[in-house]
Order: C-alpha cells, then sequence, then structure tokens
C-alpha cells in the first residue's frame, strides 16, 4: 500500500504522484462514496490517496496500480454536474485558494456566474481571489463597468486583480497571491486560463484556442484537470471552462450566509427567520434600496433562493 496525491484526473483514469515523484496511473478499486457525497467523480486533483500498485510491471512501460481510500479532506469545491443535475461534480481538493478569471468582454462573465461561484467557495470554506483577465481588450465604458464591479467585490472582502495574460500586465502581482499555495483556477471557456497559466508558468505550454467573435463564447482546451507545480512556490491546478455553475445541498435559510455582506445585515432584521423578500422590518432589503449591497448580488441571491435562473442577468 502506498500513498500518493492525485495530479490528473481524465476520466476513469486518475494520475497519483508518490512521495518519490513517481508516477502511476490508477483507477478506483470498486464504488465508495466520501462521507455520502453523491459525486460523479469520487477523486479529485488535489486528494491524497492509498494505492495498490500492480503486481506485474515488468513489461509495463506506465506504472499502474488500484486506488483503494481517499485521506480526509482539508476542503474541496463543487459544481452540479452538467449531465445529473442532482449530484455534484468535484472541481478539486484540499485547496488553499480558489482562483475565479471573469472577463468583461470577449466573452462576458455575468454577475449570477460570479456570485453562484462565490457562494459555493463560501460553502465549501475556500478563499477566492476574482481574476479580471483580458485588460488589453476592454474598452473606456467597459473599463467604467470593470472599477464598479472590483469596487462590489472588492467592499465585500475579495481580493481582485486586473491582469493581460497577452501582454503579461498584472501577472507578476498574480504570482505573488498565488506563491505557496495549491490554487485552482476556474472560469468560463475562452476567459483565457490556459494563457494565463501560460504566462504564470512559462514551459507548461498547455493548448489555447481563440473564441468565436460571432458568439462571443469558448471552447473547452482542458478535457482533463491536472495540478502543476509552480517555480516560484506553489501549485495550480487547470480545469475545465465551466459554462454554468449550479448550487447543491443548500436549503433555503442558509443560502444568505453564503453571501457575506447579507448575512452581516440580516443579524439586524426584524424576523430571525426572515427570507428578505417580503417581510416588514428587513434589514437587506433597506441596505439594497440604499446601495449599501449591489443590487446584482442581490438579484443572485433571489436567483438562488428561487431555485432556477429567472433572475439571471449580465453586468
Amino acid at each position: 500500500m502506498k500513498e500518493g496525491l492525485v495530479i490528473k484526473t481524465t476520466g476513469s483514469w486518475f494520475t497519483v504522484e508518490d512521495e518519490k515523484g513517481e508516477l502511476y496511473e490508477c483507477k478506483v478499486k470498486g464504488n465508495f462514496r466520501i462521507k455520502d457525497i453523491k459525486s460523479t467523480n469520487p477523486v479529485a486533483v488535489g486528494d491524497r490517496v492509498n494505492f495498490l500498485i500492480h503486481e506485474d510491471q515488468k513489461n509495463n512501460t506506465v506504472k499502474s496500480g488500484w486506488i483503494t481510500s481517499i485521506n480526509d479532506r482539508k476542503n474541496y469545491i463543487v459544481r452540479r454536474s452538467p449531465n445529473l443535475s442532482k449530484q455534484s461534480h468535484i472541481i478539486a481538493a484540499n485547496i488553499d485558494q480558489a482562483v475565479l478569471v471573469a472577463t468583461i468582454t470577449f466573452p462576458v462573465t455575468t454577475t449570477t456566474f460570479i456570485d453562484r461561484y462565490l457562494a459555493s467557495a463560501e460553502a465549501y470554506r475556500v478563499p477566492v481571489l476574482i481574476v479580471f483577465n483580458k485588460l488589453d481588450l476592454i474598452t473606456k465604458k467597459e473599463q467604467k463597468q470593470l472599477d464598479e464591479l472590483i469596487a462590489i467585490y472588492g467592499d465585500i472582502g475579495y481580493k481582485c486583480l486586473t491582469v493581460s495574460a497577452v501582454n503579461l500586465t498584472g501577472i507578476d502581482r498574480l504570482k505573488d497571491e498565488l506563491k505557496d499555495k495549491t490554487n485552482v483556477i476556474n472560469g468560463h471557456s475562452g476567459v483565457g486560463k490556459s494563457t494565463l497559466i501560460n504566462s504564470i508558468q512559462p514551459g507548461l505550454n498547455l493548448k489555447t484556442k481563440e473564441i468565436s467573435e460571432m458568439h462571443q463564447t469558448g471552447k473547452h482546451t482542458t478535457a482533463s484537470s491536472a495540478m502543476y507545480k509552480l517555480s516560484f512556490g506553489g501549485y495550480i491546478i487547470d480545469t475545465p471552462g465551466i459554462k454554468g455553475f449550479g448550487m447543491l445541498d443548500m436549503e433555503a435559510w442558509e443560502i444568505s450566509h453564503y453571501f457575506p455582506e447579507i448575512f452581516s445585515i440580516s443579524k439586524s432584521c426584524q424576523y430571525s427567520n426572515c427570507s428578505h423578500t417580503h417581510e416588514p422590518g428587513c434589514k437587506v432589503k433597506e441596505a439594497v434600496e440604499a446601495g449599501k449591497v449591489a443590487y446584482s448580488r442581490y438579484i443572485s441571491y433571489l436567483g438562488l433562493l428561487e431555485g432556477d435562473d429567472k433572475y439571471r442577468k449580465p453586468f
């Protein structure tokens, strides 16, 4: 029995690195669940696992084995499975920081997507760094929109950076934020995640593609999740682009807990079980009307509360 770190997942195969740096291509032995998590992928990049080596390795050019168990996770971040809406897909485990890459244009990242990602990260206690990419493409009008978004999320307490992966603007500052941490990088297809990683760690040569100018959407260039070591310290986990970010296993009463500014104000509401929709004496609604809580954030909260996308709006 050996212990190792899952550094790549491709379908049902998992690349595990042992303490000596040797790599093993493994599959899961049998079916097992982790603390009743109903997931389409029981093992994720960042997991520390126990595995058995196949006895006959002499004639194999690639070492292989069976994963038998997963060590306790510090945390993880999930999204709703695109194929099975009632199941989750674990994006990565044992994360020090989630890096959400967003763009004002080519393509547009909606505030709904950003807010759902942040709420999920809050639920699983994963700190988030928001990185606005493609600074080189935005107009003066879009710069104003960007400044407004940075003000909204910065006031809540989220650190925001602006970068251009193409001309390397802001890359050194981003490296400082990633240093000595295990970072998972997420965002829509087309926001430039792979280009950004190539800028951060030259030599990886991750595949990149131009987005469709007609539809302003990106094509998936990352088919699997993989962890890469950073030369300046730490790791970065590259993941496939996410089209949507549905929430899972979240009761209506707890949704406000994952919007820090709403939760803080809600303590002053007239009713302890206030839903912040129709009750008298709701301090959250008053704060929205007074501009103390961003309207876009409130709309995102309502969308999660209703359990559908009727409130979905771009910024």
